[in-house]
């Protein structure tokens, strides 16, 4: 399965890189990844007009996008964009951070789980 992680480097500027979490074949029920502990599940909505300007994530968290699209860009200028049933790993959490805005004016959706 392919994330998107967004982290900070030591001089402090966001990065996009591209991780496969392995998936391993369990038969009827499916593939499953190993197992990942975590501390916390939050549900969130954004307004139409979500448009945040440079922030730190407030914790290392994955977001899955239920609804609506984002585009983030990084503190070195690069932009992605990602869709609705995406996940992002953000670990970007010291550092100059990153941008994020709705690609499109309406309600966004999402699912924030704390590691």
């Amino acid at each position: 399965m392919n994330i998107t992680r967004i982290f900070s480097d030591e001089k402090g500027e966001t990065h996009f890189e591209n991780i496969e979490i392995p998936l391993v074949d369990q038969g009827d029920i499916g593939f499953l990844s190993e197992t990942i502990e975590v501390n916390a599940l939050q549900f969130r909505q954004v307004s139409a007009s979500y448009d945040y300007d440079f922030h730190c994530a407030p914790q290392k968290q994955y977001i899955v996008l239920l609804d609506g699209g984002v585009e983030i860009e990084t503190s070195l200028g690069e932009k992605r964009k990602f869709k609705t049933g995406e996940i992002l790993l953000v670990e970007d959490i010291t550092g100059k951070g990153h941008k994020t805005k709705n690609l499109k004016l309406k309600e966004r959706k999402s699912l924030f789980i704390y590691v």
